[in-house]
């Protein structure tokens, strides 16, 4: 068999969060082990069907596919099967109905949920708005908002199998009364951490918009009018909201449902948290991605190698659902009822690189566009032999298959859907490729090697061609490392038809974000994630303006990120873009006058895409210290001290240290200030260190800060090329850069991910 060939990160991940360990923490596995653990036990269901069946083929097939890195199941799968806890499904929808009992119904369920690795997505639509009249008790409700908090500080005390995080997806309609409280519910940072937000849209408010009209607000417990609101101002109100914060996006309903394959069963009002699978209630769904780096050949598409793996594919992922163990009886009937799946892709910009198509050309739309058609096709194919093997969806009958709903009838299928454009953040990670159909974030990286060391690394996709072409120098690979992008560098550096095939994701437009989505869900099942990326100079037009193009071009829905604007939430500090107060165009209320927060002295200055530094090693009493100290545009920007050992008191203190020095730098403090405040202080067990007794470690710190300014003292740094511009995040657990991926946040150093 195969074995694995793994990047340092890759191995980092998997070592961290996915290979089995015992109760002390020692691993148990190697990757190549993890991965014949998971093929031999979704191989097994194949003996629900043909109990005499030779399994071998079956899971060599199975293996050989993850091994080499050509499909990758969801996180779930990959972590539990042939486990104990064997819950394999990374979506879930629960039911929230308007009384105490189904809301705490719904509380405790969502508990299990996150216990067992899973994510969840609620429409709290049905629930009365504030001030509403609640009959048994001749109270008043207190409304959706009030009880989305519950479900929030719930989600924050429960560690989902000690592997991943909660998270959940929140969803009121658009004609909701309480739809102003939900729209500006994340304005305090510190309120609903763990959702993301969407507003539930209607294809009447998206007319009623664009004619400037009002509209009708419906009262769910009573089914009528309860009052009217500017169609305009409250989409305004979004937009405004989406350019401060990132949230909410927006999910036209109506969409939803016309590709919901078994509407007999209910209505679709809710999605998975990040929004690329829209599920019926207590409905779950399995995913996986397609690595399209690995289907390219000497600058094509391997055609019949990509047909060949969907069909593996959609096996693998129906076996899943019958090797699951599901967190409630509810979710498992529908789900063995519908048989879900979700087949993607990743590595998407890498395969346009080696292609030497740019991200932001027609012709990568039309790749997009012919690369999920071929996909949908396949896994149609597979799904209906699959049918004839083992018997179609048991709710086939009366689903838009069955009955025709206004197209063709097909013949049976084993699934209702099959394929869904999900974030791959961490699989990506896994399998050393671009995420989803996202374009590359940067073309440089962070890497973290022995003793939590950081080193920059250039995307090797551009190396190589730069070796390739005749462009190759230390020292462009140097300015590309800082700068993380091409287009940005002096013209001449790089060649022009390079600059263009290595676009990064502020390098290209929000417009050809949005095209690109919309040409993959043209042929997706379910939806696409993916994130429409903004820089820190974005007004409210052109936020708007995207989710308009978004409505017109059919996508299911959107989500927007302006650069820097989530980095409060993350760091817990005030982010200081600099951006225009602009406001929507044909704004017609003064609802949404109020001026744009500005940064206040001493407020932090924001985290740049990418820094540049070093790393010291220093010998104290408790141990090898390593300080990296890195700098921005300004100068000494931040302080990371770790030890050469982890976990303990001295390792704690130390990272509290240089979160604190890192926070007086950002807000201007003098570094001499600084140093005077951390030197000298004597710890039981001083070191002797080149130059003098080491007495701390903040001693240490102090003295590492010293020699850096004392060796760079006048001299000339490039400083405009040493971080890009604009603030982004601080991974929490790492300290590598956070970047914005359909919806959500990842670390592609660590594999931390905000929404799992």
């Amino acid at each position: 068999m195969t074995e694995p060939q793994l990047s340092a990160n890759a191995l980092k991940v998997l070592e961290r969060r996915y290979l089995k360990k015992d109760e002390e923490g020692k691993i148990l596995e190697t990757p190549g082990r993890m991965f014949l653990r998971v093929a031999r036990n979704i191989a097994q269901a194949d003996l629900l069907y043909t109990p005499a069946k030779d399994l071998e083929p079956v899971i060599a097939s199975f293996y050989e596919m993850m091994a080499r890195l050509l499909f990758l199941p969801n996180s779930p799968t990959l972590m539990n099967a042939g486990k104990e806890l064997q819950q394999l499904s990374a979506c879930f929808v629960l039911p929230v109905e308007d009384s105490m009992e189904s809301i705490f119904e719904a509380l405790k369920n969502t508990a299990l949920i996150h216990k067992s690795g899973g994510g969840t997505g609620f429409s709290f639509s049905r629930l009365r708005p504030k001030n509403d009249m609640v009959l048994s008790t001749k109270g008043i409700a207190s409304g959706p908002v009030s009880f989305m908090r519950i479900f929030d500080v719930a989600t924050e005390t429960i560690k989902q199998g000690g592997t991943r995080r909660g998270a959940n997806m929140g969803i009121l309609r658009v004609d909701h009364p309480d739809i102003l409280e939900f729209i500006t519910a994340k304005d305090d940072k510190s309120r609903l951490t763990n959702f993301n937000l969407s507003v539930g849209v209607t294809e009447d408010f998206m007319e009623a918009v664009e004619k400037d009209e009002m509209y009708d607000l419906i009262n769910p417990r009573t089914q009528r009018v309860a009052g009217r609101l500017s169609a305009r101002m409250v989409f305004n109100l979004i937009v405004r909201s989406a350019w401060k914060s990132g949230e909410p996006g927006i999910i036209f309903l109506k969409r939803l449902n016309r590709d919901n394959p078994t509407p007999l069963l209910g209505e679709i009002e809710s999605t998975n948290p990040c929004g690329e699978q829209p599920l019926l209630p207590y409905e779950s769904c399995n995913l996986g991605s397609i690595n399209l780096s690995k289907m390219v050949v000497d600058g094509r598409l391997d055609w019949g190698r990509l047909g060949e793996l969907v069909h593996s594919s959609v096996h693998f992922l129906d076996n899943v659902i019958d090797m699951n163990h599901y967190p409630l009886p509810q979710i498992e009937s529908i789900t063995k009822g519908n048989r879900k799946i979700g087949l993607g892709v990743m590595g998407f910009a890498d395969m346009l690189i080696q292609m030497e198509i740019p991200y932001d050309s027609e012709e990568a739309v039309a790749a997009g566009e012919k690369i999920m058609f071929f996909i949908g096709e396949e896994a149609r194919r597979a799904s209906v032999r699959l049918a004839q093997e083992r018997g179609p969806f048991p709710n086939f009958k009366g689903s838009i298959f069955e009955s025709g709903h206004g197209r063709d009838r097909e013949p049976p299928r084993r699934n209702a859907t099959l394929t869904t454009i999900a974030p791959t953040g961490t699989l990506s990670i896994i399998a050393n490729c671009s995420s989803g159909v996202e374009p590359l974030f940067a073309l440089s990286y962070v890497r973290t090697v022995l003793d939590r060391e950081h080193l920059l690394e250039v995307n090797p996709f551009f190396e190589a061609t730069a070796r390739r072409e005749g462009f190759y120098s230390p020292e462009l690979m140097e300015k590309v490392s800082c700068e993380g992008r091409v287009r940005s560098l002096a013209n001449g550096e790089v060649p022009e038809k390079w600059r263009k095939v290595f676009a990064t994701a502020y390098d290209i437009s929000p417009d050809w974000h949005v095209r690109m989505q919309a040409a993959f869900q043209k042929h997706t099942d379910n939806a696409v994630s993916k994130t429409v990326n903004f820089p820190a100079q974005a007004t409210e037009e052109d936020v708007a303006r995207v989710y308009r193009l978004a409505y017109q071009s059919g996508c299911k829905g959107v989500t927007v990120y302006i650069q820097g604007s989530r980095e409060s939430q993350v760091l817990s500090v005030e982010g200081t873009r600099e951006r225009p107060a602009t406001g929507v165009a044909g704004d017609s209320t003064q609802a949404l006058s109020e001026p744009i927060p500005r940064a206040e002295p001493l407020k932090p200055r924001p985290r740049p895409e990418v820094t540049c530094g070093q790393t010291r090693k220093v010998i104290t009493g408790c141990g090898a210290l390593y300080v990296t100290i890195n700098e921005d545009q300004e100068g000494i920007f931040e302080v990371f001290a770790q030890m050469g050992k982890s976990g303990g008191c001295a390792a704690s203190q130390n990272e509290t240290t240089g979160r604190m020095v890192s926070l007086a730098l950002r807000s201007g403090i003098d570094v001499e200030s600084i140093l005077r405040q951390l030197r000298g202080i004597r710890c039981p067990s001083p070191a002797w260190e080149k130059g003098g007794m080491v007495l701390s470690c903040s001693d240490a710190i102090a003295k590492t800060l010293e020699k850096y300014l004392e060796e760079f003292k006048g001299m000339s740094f490039p400083r405009e090329k040493r971080a890009v511009d604009g603030g982004m995040m601080a991974c929490p657990d790492c300290g590598g850069t956070l970047e914005p991926e359909s919806g959500c946040l990842i670390c592609r150093s660590c594999g931390f991910s905000k929404c799992s």
